[in-house]
């Protein structure tokens, strides 16, 4: 079952970059990256399954690049709790 839910979410998410302009491939990149490091992080730190899951999702809303200001070079990223900070785009 495991195995079956992870090789569907693969597939979706190959499927969907497809479909999806840059802006948004930089927002899921985002995203991957904040989710993975609230996965390593949680495991690393021995946290149990529920908060592996609250860690992993806390991690990939934070890592989400919301709005990107060209002229600047200011982003603006979603820390997770519903407000946002700025910060260099990469």
């Amino acid at each position: 079952m495991r195995k079956t839910f992870m090789t569907t979410a693969f597939a979706a998410s190959l499927a969907l970059t497809g479909c999806m302009s840059a802006d948004e491939e930089r927002q899921m990149t985002g995203a991957l990256v904040g989710g993975g490091l609230g996965l390593i992080t949680a495991k690393a730190l021995g946290a149990d399954n529920d908060w592996v899951v609250v860690s992993t999702l806390a991690g990939a809303a934070a890592g989400a690049l919301v709005a990107r200001n060209r002229e600047t070079g200011q982003c603006a990223y979603a820390r997770g709790d519903g407000t946002y900070y700025n910060a260099p785009c990469p």
